[in-house]
């Protein structure tokens, strides 16, 4: 149906180009609100009526006598009609419907997936210092990423998965103190313990592996522990190895990888803050005041000049990543995502002001920002709010043992990133229709079930299907799940362009409901062959895409339930 989409979209380019030169290029369809008004609609008539000083039911009426002469609309379009001011409403033939079929069939795995563009970009997402267990925020910070990552594969972008965190600073002192008085015999509660200190039961983990003298190794470091507790900068050293082995463990059970572990120490130990103050103040896009070194933020639309250098000698947070984003450029990444909670909302501004006033050619609006909520998680109908484990929130290790990774990716992507959400986890464990991952994967989970029965029963081959007679592929249920397949290619660009995997959740769910309306309005192994064998394609088209949808949230797509 992407093929009968091009050729009627060429015809109507054609006829607009007519009309009005110039306007070929604006040729598009919409996707009428209601199904009865028709399978695609067209404003051009309506759009094109100032311009042409002419009635819109007129012209309208010109544009489909041309297009009703084109060899396209003969072949594909069963009707088009006028509506309203000058709407255009086409109804496809159901030939038309059905080439989706074949088009999802050959292209397998494939199919929505746009060529290689030949553009790299980088997602940073998760940058979680390694103070302690990743939280659900963590977690919704997880599946974005990855999913956006998918999102943008499959346009043909070459996406590069980045984990940018500090091993140094107060938080990574804090927790070598931590430790340290953990090792000694101290615990929470008692007087010589800090209130700053972090509480959970971890620390204690880390110190008794600290005293055992144990080997750590992480996917970016890895240190073996002196066991000596006045050894504060192996117990630093030791702690961080430890806890990025545990992140590394809670992403392995989410099924998150990255391709690369930045570390902000290395942008002062390489020079690169320094460097990077220095071109700021040589373009003159800084000044003194109050023995701080300031950066002129508002001459980029900032809302006041931000602090880049401290009285006492110390930068700013903003300051390495203005830094960072530097060697992102310099790297070759044209395009950059940032995935972050919404507190770091105030530094969108200084961060891109301080990218424009170093002069090195990255444009305005670098890097894009994904900013996201919190999670409440609710279970037995109260909010949980404390992980035994981290002391003081909910791990994303927790909520996976809860339910299933497949479920903690969908229920997480299933909102817009900066609207509040509450993990249900009770919902999330039931095996009905109310449970969005559950429903969706049944479906898939259906349809392997009819084909398995086939294969079974008369060594039935999917690859074959393609080739299968769709004629008798007509009643209204079909016909709707034929369309909700021809969806899917145009849904991916458009939630790539939005950064919006949770459109993909939409759509999966509405894929699901057209499939499930379809099978209870007709049996599938009936005992005529070439309806059989029609019906088939459909549903192993279906699958396919199911199948591609689910893959792009990094959820399993089961052969059984």
């Amino acid at each position: 149906m992407l093929s009968v989409k091009h050729e009627l979209l060429a015809a109507l380019a054609t006829e607009l180009e007519k009309l009005s030169p110039g306007t070929g290029s604006k040729a598009a369809f919409e996707n009428p609100k209601q199904a009865a008004h028709g399978d695609f609609a067209c404003t051009a008539a309506m759009q094109l009526a100032k311009p042409l000083k002419a009635n819109p039911r007129q012209l309208a009426q010109q544009l489909v006598d041309a297009l009703q002469a084109t060899p396209a609309f003969q072949r594909w379009v069963q009707a088009l009609d006028i509506a309203g001011p000058g709407f255009l409403n086409i109804q496809l033939k159901p030939v038309a419907k059905q080439q989706v079929v074949r088009e999802v069939l050959a292209a397998g795995t494939a199919f929505g997936q746009q060529p290689a563009n030949g553009q790299r970009m980088l997602v940073e997402f998760v940058s979680a210092n390694p103070t302690g267990p990743l939280h659900v925020g963590h977690g919704r910070q997880a599946a974005l990423g990855d999913a956006l990552c998918n999102l943008f594969q499959t346009q043909g972008w070459a996406v590069h998965r980045e984990f940018y965190y500090n091993d140094a600073g107060v938080q990574i002192e804090t927790l070598a103190h931590s430790t340290q008085l953990r090792a000694k015999g101290f615990k929470p509660g008692d007087a010589e313990w800090p209130e700053a200190a972090y509480n959970g039961e971890y620390i204690q983990d880390i110190a008794n592996d600290f005293l055992a003298k144990q080997t750590v190794k992480a996917d970016d470091r890895a240190f073996t522990a002196s066991g000596d507790v006045n050894d504060l900068d192996g117990i630093r050293q030791f702690a961080v190895a430890y806890l990025r082995h545990e992140q590394d463990l809670d992403l392995q059970a989410f099924a998150v990888r990255f391709d690369q572990y930045y570390l902000e120490s290395s942008l002062y130990t390489s020079g690169r803050v320094e460097q990077t103050v220095n071109k700021l103040v040589d373009a003159g896009k800084t000044y003194e005041q109050d023995g701080a070194l300031w950066l002129k933020s508002t001459d980029y639309g900032d809302d006041k000049d931000r602090v880049m250098k401290k009285s006492d000698g110390g930068y700013t947070y903003f300051v390495p990543d203005v830094a960072y984003h530097i060697t992102k450029w310099e790297r070759g990444y044209t395009k950059v995502i940032n995935i972050q909670g919404t507190d770091h909302h105030g530094t969108i501004a200084r961060v891109r002001a301080g990218l424009q006033a170093a002069g090195v050619g990255i444009p305005p609006g670098y890097p894009d920002y994904v900013l996201h909520t919190m999670v409440r998680v609710v279970k037995g109908g109260a909010e949980v709010k404390i992980s035994k484990r981290a002391g003081s929130y909910v791990t994303l290790r927790d909520l996976i043992e809860w339910t299933s990774k497949d479920a903690v990716r969908f229920f997480l992507l299933s909102r817009k990133p900066d609207t509040e959400y509450t993990f249900d986890v009770d919902l999330a464990v039931q095996q009905n229709n109310d449970n969005p991952v559950y429903y969706v994967q049944y479906a898939h989970a259906r349809i392997c079930s009819v084909l398995a029965a086939w294969r079974d029963k008369e060594g039935g081959d999917v690859t074959r299907l393609q080739h299968a007679d769709l004629s008798a592929l007509q009643s209204p249920q079909a016909q709707a799940l034929m369309l909700q397949l021809a969806k899917y290619p145009e849904m991916l660009t458009a939630a790539a362009h939005d950064f919006a995997p949770h459109d993909v959740t939409f759509y999966l769910r509405e894929l699901a409901a057209a499939y499930h309306s379809y099978y209870d309005a007709e049996r599938i192994l009936v005992d005529d062959e070439a309806v059989k064998r029609a019906r088939l394609a459909l549903v192993a088209a279906t699958a396919q895409v199911l199948h591609n949808g689910l893959a792009v949230l990094g959820v399993r797509a089961p052969e059984k339930m």
